[in-house]
């Protein structure tokens, strides 16, 4: 087993980032709230530096460098947001990133890698490739791998999303998130079940990339291969570290399909008047698909990322 973060140190990491990021708003929806049949508090973080979680998990390990691994930079693999939050996070820090980004990455968010520093080498949509892209960066720069999930100081830093959204006093039943790989999922599930051990941690994730679902039913890691879904910031493979957080933490998983996460986004759309990326509307939409299972409780769902490009809306 690898060592899970404590509640001390997560709160450390909580004070460690507050200069670097927002301490992010929960908000209601009444009309929500009566189409589910319980009370959601959604937790913002969409409105995060970078827009989205990432910042905290990126800002935490950069912090935690020391002053010989600053001079080389860092280097990272990365879809979107964390690659926008590690490159936030080195330039505030005044050091090099060094970004591996597949070809299909969304333009929005290569955009924003460049508009924080970030040098982007661009490699294959594979994971093989974005492994191997990276080794060779690494091994030409010298820079420090910060991984996008997989990493004690990643996921230190996501867990205080939920250390905030306990700290607002609200007493939640359930608590849920998305789930790609894992890194906010299993600091969540930490966080929670460190202060209240009986709330419930409940994932959302795409029937179409739904590895976390099949590994958590065969209590072993199943990889995902040839991922399809519209949320795209979890078309990547659950990681080790995140994988035994989860199998001791997480109460269950739930899958949707992309047609119930489109209708899920666009009802935050419309109802709540905020931009969500689809990654972010999963949890509402396993919420939505059993309401059954929520019915009269205090659910909090974290919002995890606001970068869409709103050409290519699907509504």
């Amino acid at each position: 087993m690898l060592p899970f973060p404590t509640l001390e140190e997560i709160k450390n990491a909580h004070a460690r980032i507050q200069p670097f990021i927002h301490h992010t708003p929960i908000m209601k929806s009444a009309a929500i709230n009566e189409m589910a049949g319980c009370e959601i508090f959604f937790k913002c973080e969409n409105f995060q530096k970078v827009g989205a979680f990432k910042a905290r998990g990126a800002a935490n390990a950069v912090a935690k460098l020391t002053e010989e691994q600053k001079r080389n930079g860092v280097a990272t693999h990365s879809s979107g947001n964390h690659a926008a939050a590690l490159a936030r996070a080195a330039t505030v820090a005044g050091i090099k990133s060094y970004i591996v980004m597949p070809s299909s990455a969304p333009e929005i968010k290569k955009k924003a890698v460049k508009s924080y520093g970030g040098e982007i080498i661009e490699c294959e949509p594979n994971l093989k490739a974005r492994e191997t892209t990276l080794q060779e960066v690494v091994d030409r720069t010298g820079a420090t791998f910060i991984p996008p999930y997989d990493f004690f100081d990643v996921v230190e830093g996501q867990a205080t999303c939920a250390l905030e959204m306990w700290n607002s006093g609200i007493e939640f039943d359930t608590i849920m998130a998305p789930v790609g790989g894992g890194g906010l999922l299993g600091g969540t599930a930490l966080t929670s079940k460190y202060i209240s051990p009986q709330v419930k941690i409940i994932a959302g994730e795409p029937e179409g990339a739904d590895d976390a679902y099949r590994s958590f039913q065969a209590k072993k890691l199943i990889p995902m291969e040839k991922p399809n879904t519209i949320a795209d910031g979890l078309l990547t493979s659950l990681g080790l570290l995140n994988f035994q957080i989860i199998m001791e933490y997480v109460d269950d998983i739930l899958t949707v399909n992309d047609e119930e996460i489109i209708a899920a986004m666009r009802l935050i759309y419309e109802r709540m008047k905020i931009v969500i990326e689809p990654s972010c509307a999963v949890p509402l939409a396993a919420l939505l698909k059993n309401k059954n299972r929520f019915q009269g409780q205090k659910v909090g769902i974290i919002l995890s990322g606001g970068n869409v490009d709103l050409g290519k809306l699907p509504f």
